[in-house]
């Protein structure tokens, strides 16, 4: 089994401010809109990171999942931890997994070579694990939230490399990471003394909860190439907090040097 970083999900009161401080300091473009998400009552964008991807959604009208997590949380914020799975075999089992662990579905669609599974963000915590499978079983090529191809010119690594890592926050991480790891079927292992969790392509990190914001996906690890860059733009958009991370989208971006 292969369980694949695909997408990250940010949640945010207005979408186009966030993606203009998001193109500018990451040094990304924008690939995709997905009108389908007009349904749930959100807007949405999406830009490469590498051959994985950036979403941003926002609430269009009133009574909105994401309007109701954007309240829950106190603003902008991480939202979904998206997979790509290998095998259509193994993306059932650990649906099936899930819901053997009392984790219920949020939402699910299958259509001609994709299936999609959207686990409830209270029962897994920090935020909604998605699993997908994609009939191409490609992690660096096809990929149908993005509308399968046609993105690929989109890519620009000159600033920004790919994800490393992502940060999840809770009261109990200890807990959270035996969680999500009795879901995911992998081991948790210590990691600069915090409990942490492998997929293939990114390290999920386990912290405790020290913003006030509670439980949530806090914070993403990126491989950069141009610091210089990042943290020039953050300064003028208000986003600078260190040398070494800025604040975009209310989610702590930590800079990791090519």
């Amino acid at each position: 089994m292969t369980i694949q970083l695909r997408q990250i999900c940010l949640v945010a009161e207005k979408l186009a401010p966030v993606i203009d401080d998001l193109t500018s300091i990451l040094g990304i473009k924008s690939c995709y809109v997905d009108p389908g998400v007009g349904a749930f009552g959100l807007e949405n964008n999406l830009m490469p990171i590498g051959k994985n991807f950036l979403e941003v959604v926002a609430p269009t009208q009133a009574n909105t999942a994401g309007g109701r997590y954007l309240e829950r949380r106190g603003g902008d914020g991480g939202y979904m931890v998206i997979t790509q799975i290998d095998t259509l075999s193994e993306h059932q089992r650990l649906r099936q997994r899930a819901l053997d662990t009392g984790v219920r579905v949020a939402h699910e669609s299958t259509r001609d070579g994709w299936e999609l599974c959207q686990l409830h963000p209270r029962d897994m915590v920090a935020a909604f694990l998605e699993l997908e499978w994609d009939a191409h079983e490609e992690f660096e090529g096809h990929w149908n939230p993005v509308g399968g191809l046609g993105w690929e010119d989109k890519v620009c690594q000159d600033t920004t490399i790919d994800f490393t890592g992502v940060e999840l926050q809770s009261d109990n991480p200890l807990q959270l990471a035996h969680h999500w790891a009795t879901v995911t079927d992998l081991p948790v292992h210590m990691e600069n003394q915090l409990p942490s969790i492998n997929f293939n392509n990114v390290t999920l990190r386990f912290v405790e909860a020290i913003d006030g914001r509670g439980a949530g996906l806090g914070g993403l690890d990126i491989k950069i190439k141009n610091k210089h860059a990042i943290l020039e733009e953050a300064k003028k958009r208000n986003c600078f907090i260190s040398d070494d991370q800025v604040d975009i989208c209310g989610t702590r971006w930590y800079l990791q040097e090519d």
